[in-house]
């Protein structure tokens, strides 16, 4: 069994979720926490070669992708941008389109959440920022790459390095104990002491005592801390999270909630969040909300 974390960091298909490529059996139904309609309906996307640095002459909204303005009115460097960027699909019913000319830009140790009502496109836009799918137009920077330009290899490579995931499902690899979960995104990478990273994070995360406990052997919320131990294990330039809390009950959710702003925090890592708990994105730097597809609003945390 293949797991969609390991597809989602390696794989060199046009889609890095669709287990079926590489195996006969899913672990879990990706429509659960990755963008059912693009997933279902996006055609194979045409990709090009070739690393691109930040375009230093292309201005959002009078900012340069490269940096943002906050509202200290000092530099910050911008981890991730989008410029103009939409996705359209084909369905039986003629042409979807699931995102239009969203543009953002996101500072290096910011959390934001995305919000909006369900198909509202979120996590459409999450699969696009983190190299997932590619957009229909514009273009997206990741970590100082534009992943517009990167073919599946390139769009791969910057994942394993930059980005973490945390679903809604959890989505580890049954087959694994705690320990070996963590251990795997350091061992694809080739990090070496992968064994003592992962047995430190797993204590950063209170989960020190069940290193040896396989996923069945665990409840939700023990899984969820080992997903989030094994997305901040690489400490990743960008960490995204589809719903972490969705599968959990409320103390927990707020239990595990609680964990990752500390993860967060202490390692400056960019939190980008899909969310539809108003109470969760209030906790965040940002709001950016979506509705039918349009970015109909992008504030900062209320004082």
């Amino acid at each position: 069994v293949v797991s969609p974390v390991i597809l989602a960091l390696t794989t060199r298909c046009s889609y890095p979720w669709d287990c079926s490529l590489l195996c006969n059996k899913v672990v879990q139904d990706w429509s659960i926490s990755i963008p059912y309609p693009a997933l279902r309906l996006s055609p194979i996307t045409r990709t090009v070669g070739g690393f691109a640095a930040l375009a230093p002459q292309t201005i959002i909204n009078n900012k340069r992708p490269g940096k943002i303005r906050m509202s200290s009115q000092s530099s910050v460097e911008a981890v991730l941008v989008a410029e103009n960027i939409s996705k359209q699909v084909i369905s039986p019913e003629g042409d979807l389109t699931i995102l239009s000319g969203v543009s953002l830009s996101i500072s290096r140790g910011e959390s934001v959440a995305i919000t909006g009502t369900s198909g509202a496109g979120k996590s459409t836009l999450l699969a696009l920022l983190a190299g997932l799918d590619l957009p229909t137009t514009g273009r997206i920077w990741l970590n100082g790459h534009e992943l517009t330009k990167l073919d599946e290899d390139g769009r791969a490579d910057i994942r394993a390095t930059s980005v973490g995931f945390v679903f809604q499902s959890f989505h580890l690899v049954p087959s694994l104990n705690a320990l070996e979960n963590v251990m795997l995104p350091l061992e694809l990478n080739s990090t070496d002491n992968a064994r003592e990273k992962a047995l430190k994070i797993l204590q950063q995360v209170g989960l020190a005592e069940r290193w040896s406990h396989y996923p069945a052997q665990l409840s939700g919320g023990e899984k969820q801390r080992v997903a989030i131990a094994r997305a901040f294990a690489t400490r990743p330039a960008v960490l995204f999270a589809d719903e972490p809390t969705g599968n959990l009950d409320s103390k927990t959710g707020d239990h595990v909630m609680e964990l990752m702003f500390e993860l967060n925090r202490n390692s400056a890592t960019t939190l980008v969040l899909v969310t539809h708990d108003h109470s969760l994105a209030a906790r965040c730097d940002r709001k950016i909300e979506l509705d039918a597809g349009l970015l109909v609003s992008d504030s900062l945390a209320a004082a």
